[in-house]
């Protein structure tokens, strides 16, 4: 009973009350993320004619279980990390490290997540991470979000018309089913908790 009627995230669970213990929970969590995060990237799979990655699943996944200030705390982490020139995001080091590749045209993609995960992270620190239908709404506002910040990026480089033809429009039905499958993870979690 007492999980049901607990505020706050999956990690609010696992995570001591205070002092060092916390803080050190909550580094190695976001640390976790980021290599989360960096597997995700480099994980793809062929959904029509684009390669399309499982990244914005574990920004949905971690941002869910991790509530705001932990999951934006981790997508800025990540962030750090691509920018010191780690190969952390899809296409490094193939296509580049560093700044440059993060100026590049993904670069209004990895600024999208940051604010996907405060999206979702707020949703999840009241509650909604219980509620299927709920999540699921929250993670479309950022889905939507962080597409739109996307496109706009692209469409500075290459044009309105071929950021929407290549930097949207491949991507709506996997992350779709992204969302789906984040918005039924979570709750069906929170769902054992209970049980058990």
């Amino acid at each position: 009973m007492a999980i049901a009627t607990t505020m706050g995230p999956l990690v609010s669970l696992a995570l001591p009350q205070k002092g060092a213990a916390r803080l050190a929970t909550q580094l190695f969590l976001a640390i976790a993320g980021t290599l989360l995060l960096t597997l995700s990237a480099k994980t793809k799979v062929m959904l029509g004619p684009v390669d399309i990655s499982m990244q914005t699943l574990a920004v949905l996944l971690i941002a869910a279980a991790f509530g705001m200030r932990l999951g934006v705390a981790t997508l800025l982490l990540y962030m750090a990390e691509g920018a010191m020139g780690f190969p952390v995001f899809q296409s490094t080091p193939e296509k580049g490290i560093g700044i440059a590749y993060m100026l590049g045209s993904t670069g209004g993609y990895l600024c999208g997540f940051v604010v996907m995960a405060a999206i979702v992270g707020w949703a999840a620190d009241r509650g909604w991470d219980r509620h299927p239908i709920k999540l699921f709404n929250a993670m479309l506002v950022a889905e939507v979000v962080m597409m739109a910040m996307g496109f706009a990026w692209l469409a500075l480089l290459i044009g309105p018309e071929k950021s929407w033809q290549f930097g949207v429009v491949p991507f709506i039905v996997g992350d779709l089913i992204k969302v789906a499958l984040a918005a039924s993870l979570v709750p069906a979690v929170w769902s054992l908790l209970k049980r058990g």
